[in-house]
């Protein structure tokens, strides 16, 4: 049987390896929160009221932000979070992190631009489906000539930094995406303030360049939302990928999806997109995704997501879209 102190415990060790393992070198904001709530009791208890799965650091601080939480020291936030602690749960039970980082198109784009087109792109864990447009935005790889969309430069400029020896494979032109698709738990709407909102708080406190581009990156999703089918990824996967034009190549894309499923649900996904046609691009943690050979013989970060196609590694990942190292000989 587990005690409430044994729970307390677990939930204390989840939010100081959040602190010393996610959030430093991230958020200074997120690193002293976290750092705190797993040496006050007060504080785990009241995080303890939610299922497991909502007690994860980023969700419970996205709530609290989202509500009028502001950054600063770890008492004053202990101190606002008990006075809101029931507005802060009801978010925290309503809502769930789907971060969506237009800026990992830097790390998909480089994949997306050896694939023979037109391309129908479909994101599992689309959550708002901002990553579905890498064709809308423009591209900075250091020392790479930039990289525009066909009609011009975008307002929604992705700086990704090159390492390493291997040259990453950037193309001249951004690819041709005919098609675009997602599945979700709960798709995110772009045109709802509310959601947009919701979008804005999952950002870092200290992250003001991703905050200012989710907002670019929404307007122009606006202008054409995506397709987005509610539902368990494992069950809609099929038929979604069956309405793709059949003159296009599929790509089926997620990054730091599967890693919210257990592992029956990450081997039937495997299972599935390996049988579907076209291709299948991940970025995923180094031990969510088994059968991919790891490179860890090329220098990486622990942070680092395993970029692959068709269950081989390509690259390591920056999670956030920020630097890409290709590997040699893939």
């Amino acid at each position: 049987m587990v005690t409430s102190t044994d729970a307390s415990a677990a939930t204390a060790d989840r939010y100081r390896s959040f602190a010393e393992v996610e959030a430093r070198g991230m958020s200074a904001t997120y690193e002293a929160w976290a750092a705190g709530v797993a040496t006050d009791a007060t504080t785990l208890a009241l995080i303890d009221e939610l299922p497991s799965p909502k007690r994860q650091p980023n969700l419970v601080f996205s709530a609290a932000r989202l509500l009028g939480a502001q950054p600063g020291p770890y008492p004053a936030f202990a101190g606002w979070l008990a006075e809101h602690w029931s507005e802060v749960r009801e978010v925290a039970l309503t809502h769930a992190t789907q971060t969506n980082e237009a800026a990992r198109c830097a790390l998909h784009v480089p994949v997306l631009g050896g694939i023979e087109g037109p391309i129908a792109l479909l994101e599992v864990g689309a959550s708002a489906g901002l990553c579905l447009y890498p064709d809308r935005y423009s591209y900075r790889y250091s020392g790479r000539e930039p990289l525009d969309p066909a009609d011009g430069p975008s307002p929604v400029v992705l700086e990704c930094t090159l390492l390493g020896d291997t040259p990453a494979p950037v193309p001249p032109h951004l690819p041709e995406i005919v098609w675009r698709a997602g599945i979700d738990l709960s798709p995110l709407d772009v045109r709802s303030p509310a959601d947009v909102d919701w979008l804005d708080a999952l950002v870092w406190p200290e992250h003001d360049d991703r905050r200012a581009r989710l907002r670019m990156a929404a307007a122009i999703a606006a202008q054409d939302p995506p397709r987005l089918v509610s539902g368990d990824l494992n069950e809609q996967l099929a038929a979604l990928a069956a309405s793709a034009p059949s003159d296009a190549t599929l790509v089926v894309f997620h990054t730091a999806v599967l890693m919210y499923l257990d592992e029956a649900g990450r081997g039937d996904f495997v299972r599935q997109v390996r049988d579907l046609p076209g291709h299948w691009l991940s970025a995923e943690g180094r031990t969510v995704i088994r059968g991919i050979r790891v490179r860890d013989d090329v220098p990486n970060d622990s942070s680092d997501l395993v970029l692959a196609l068709d269950g081989e590694q390509l690259a390591w990942a920056q999670p956030h879209g920020r630097a890409l190292r290709w590997v040699p000989n893939p």
